[in-house]
């Protein structure tokens, strides 16, 4: 087929993201079980952010080499005027990446809306109302079920069921209180909508299971580590009352863009363990190492796209994918 010349930039970008993609998905596909052993060593905050990392890696690469390598060469090399066919490879990469696409916005978008709707119906059917230690108010609701959880991104809700708060102690509501404050202030449930927008390697297969059950897990540990601080006491209340709500039934359902206090019963025993046999907390040996490695891919990133002869280059592969 025959493309002018900005719908052949849009078919060459979309091929680029989905190939580029695709390389960096399948590695850390391959690479996430040595990831999340490695993660294990660390401690629970620079795990659950080393892990969300390598979840977003593949398109955030992939966004980059598109925005700053090959659409840069495309305007720069080539003839404005000039009509060229696109090769049935090229479209076929393209679409792939136009249905990936579209699989994460609108996963992220009915996320959202049901994020949403599920904070209008704890508005309807729950009471606002104080508790104490926690400074913003908080939404009661009723029914057997146990339910707290921080739901929302732009200002999260804390809706607790009453049955909840008739069973902790007045220690243990504080500690509870203070993991989805935790939770809050990580700004987690944002990072969940990153995930759910982030492409998956195919249209109907995402490929990072391990690697995002793994971000939930360490994700509920800096909290819990967040919140008992080091204290003792802190960590038996907690630990006392992840048993005492996970003893009143199954948790009730939330949203993909809320954090339940029990979000993963097969987790329970392992958090409660840590709080009861807390590790001395280990100090980074490199605490800007992250932060050095970010800024020297953007100068090497730089370097390399203000360099003509890779804008050259790149032109000549690209010219080779549109045939």
């Amino acid at each position: 087929m025959i493309f002018p010349y900005l719908l052949r930039l849009v078919c060459l970008c979309l091929a680029c993201f989905f190939l580029v993609h695709l390389a960096l998905g399948l590695l850390v596909s391959l690479t996430a079980s040595w990831a999340i052993r490695r993660a294990s060593r660390m401690d629970a905050p620079s795990a659950a952010r080393f892990l969300l990392a390598l979840r977003l890696l593949p398109a955030g690469g992939a966004s980059i080499v598109v925005a700053g390598i090959c659409a840069p060469s495309y305007l720069w090399l080539e003839p404005e005027a000039s009509a060229e066919e696109v090769g049935l490879a090229c479209l076929a990469a393209a679409f792939l990446a136009l249905i990936i696409l579209i699989f994460s916005i609108v996963r992220g978008l009915r996320a959202f809306r049901r994020s949403l709707q599920y904070i209008r119906h704890c508005q309807r059917v729950g009471r606002q109302s104080r508790l104490p230690g926690e400074s913003r108010p908080v939404w009661i609701v009723s029914g057997a079920a146990p339910l707290l959880a921080l739901t929302g991104i732009v200002r999260p809700r804390l809706v607790i069921s009453q049955p909840v708060v008739s069973a902790l102690s007045g220690s243990q509501l504080a500690a509870v209180l203070s993991h989805e404050h935790a939770h809050r202030l990580s700004h987690d449930n944002l990072k969940r909508l990153a995930i759910l927008l982030s492409p998956g390697l195919f249209p109907f297969f995402r490929g990072f299971d391990k690697l995002e059950q793994a971000w939930a897990r360490f994700t509920e540990w800096a909290a819990d580590d967040r919140a008992v601080d080091g204290d003792g006491r802190r960590s038996l209340s907690l630990a006392a009352a992840l048993v005492r709500v996970a003893r009143l039934g199954a948790a009730a359902q939330v949203p993909r863009l809320a954090t339940s206090l029990l979000a993963d019963s097969r987790d329970l025993s392992a958090r409660v363990d840590r709080l009861l046999h807390p590790r001395a907390k280990v100090r980074p040996r490199h605490p800007h190492l992250a932060t050095g490695a970010v800024l020297a891919f953007a100068a090497l990133l730089a370097a390399v796209v203000l360099e003509p002869a890779t804008l050259i280059a790149v032109h000549q592969l690209l010219e080779r994918l549109i045939q």
